[in-house]
């Protein structure tokens, strides 16, 4: 018979996981173009300051935070992209000030911002992986088509796609057999029965929780799954794209990702204790996310909040005795917010990812509730990020825990492991892309200038 293999269904998040290969030649052109035309910026702008040096320098300030800024718009979302947007516009006010008050003729003005324009575009075609990663998809070998697939879905899940796309018709018509979970069905067990009727590839259209159920099916029987969650964010799904997530069955390549364990529980995404995993305790929680937080937060933070037994060795060997979040991640995210808005830039680097912080009064609350809101998180004092392949949080009584957004109790120790590889999984070869992480331009972290350069000398960038 052969090997099972799980496809990423139809209602979730997710990665493209392939390495980036090396650059193209019309990448490392575009790397050099960026380059060079941003220098011919510079000496356009300085070679024609007639007046005064402030003013010139003002411009030159107002052209390279515009850039930046605009950088920003073009790769971040939410409270980031307004702040980009603004900063932009506060630089287009400082530039055409300075060109004002600096004497730079007309001409030259034009082409040095026509110059700066251009290397913005340039750069941005050499350093975006996204389109890197869906060559790589096209270019990757096909894999075996499933002689029979299965693809369980649930009906309730991503308010009700599954019915909206005629999910079960656009199955049958790929000669995809569908299941449909109903109240009371024991989703393991349908997974289960699937593969022991002759499921050769098996796919869930449904959240994270139930990603990661079949998921563990599908491992424990070498067969590759699909998705289309915040896993299937990450592999490079396009959630808006319900029928196209079922290419995978029919024309797929594909990919060997890891997964995260807690005492034996698989998950894909993650798991949270404290903060987040209380609030997910609610039973109003799917109902009213933003509300339940906003009633329980109070509680857990105010003044007379007992400190969480919550005991782990940090980064460097230190231990620490309390957290008010701890999360443990199936391979590290890029988290500017918490509550499951991050994404990771890549599945398969056989690690977890590690954050823990502690707030210890009101005042420092407001302000990781504030960081949290703009999307700048990782700025509070006391935030610890790091990457291990094990992990345990010790407490004296069972644990809260939140495992892919589902609310479980758990007795201690937890031990977290990273299982390497241990799932194949199908994507459809036509509809990749990057994830929202591995897409992003992290200019505020890394030089974008040692990456164009890097991609000139045919290093892969970013």
């Amino acid at each position: 018979m052969a090997r099972p293999g799980y496809l990423p269904g139809c209602d979730g998040d997710g990665q493209v996981t392939a390495r980036a290969g090396r650059p193209t030649i019309a990448q490392r052109t575009c790397a050099a173009l960026a380059l060079v035309l941003l220098a011919a910026a510079i000496v356009a702008f300085v070679s024609g300051a007639v007046a005064n040096w402030e003013s010139t320098l003002a411009t030159l300030a107002g052209l390279v935070v515009g850039v930046v800024a605009g950088w920003y718009v073009v790769s971040r979302s939410g409270a980031a992209r307004v702040a980009a947007l603004a900063l932009a516009a506060g630089a287009a006010a400082l530039l055409g000030l300075g060109l004002a008050l600096a004497g730079i003729s007309l001409l030259r003005a034009v082409l040095a911002v026509a110059f700066a324009a251009a290397s913005v575009g340039f750069a941005r075609v050499a350093l975006h992986r996204g389109r890197g990663a869906s060559v790589a998809a096209a270019r990757a070998p096909a894999a075996p088509r499933p002689r029979h697939p299965v693809l369980i879905m649930n009906p309730r899940s991503g308010g009700g796609k599954a019915a909206r796309f005629r999910l079960a018709d656009e199955c049958r018509a790929r000669g995809i057999e569908p299941v449909v979970l109903e109240p009371g069905d024991d989703l393991l067990q349908l997974a289960e029965a699937a593969i022991a009727g002759g499921a050769d590839a098996i796919g869930m259209a449904g959240g994270d929780g139930s990603q990661a159920l079949v998921a563990a099916v599908a491992a424990r029987h070498g067969i590759p799954p699909g998705t289309r969650n915040h896993f299937a964010l990450d592999l490079g799904l396009d959630r808006d794209d319900v029928v196209g997530a079922l290419d995978a069955f029919t024309d797929g390549i594909e990919r060997r990702v890891d997964l995260a364990e807690v005492n034996g529980r698989v998950f894909v995404n993650n798991a949270s204790l404290g903060l987040y995993a209380e609030v997910v305790q609610s039973p109003e929680y799917r109902d009213a996310k933003l509300k339940t937080a906003a009633d329980i937060l109070p509680r857990l933070l105010g003044p007379g909040a007992t400190p969480a037994d919550l005991q782990f060795t940090g980064p460097g060997g230190t231990e620490h005795r309390t957290a008010q979040l701890i999360l443990v991640s199936n391979n590290a995210y890029q988290l500017d917010y918490i509550g499951g808005r991050g994404t990771r830039e890549r599945l398969d680097r056989g690690t977890l990812g590690l954050v823990a912080a502690s707030i210890s009064g009101p005042a420092e609350a407001q302000r990781f509730v504030a960081l949290e809101a703009l999307g700048q998180v990782r700025r509070f004092p006391d935030w610890l990020e790091w990457q291990a392949p094990r992990f345990e949080v010790r407490s004296g009584g069972p644990l809260n825990v939140g495992i892919d957004g589902e609310a479980v109790v758990m007795d201690p120790p937890l031990r977290f492991t990273i299982r390497a590889g241990a799932l194949r999984v199908l994507l459809p070869r036509h509809r990749l892309r990057a994830s929202p992480a591995a897409a992003a331009v992290h200019l505020a972290s890394r030089s974008v200038i040692a990456d164009l350069a890097g991609i000139v000398a045919g290093r892969a960038g970013g």
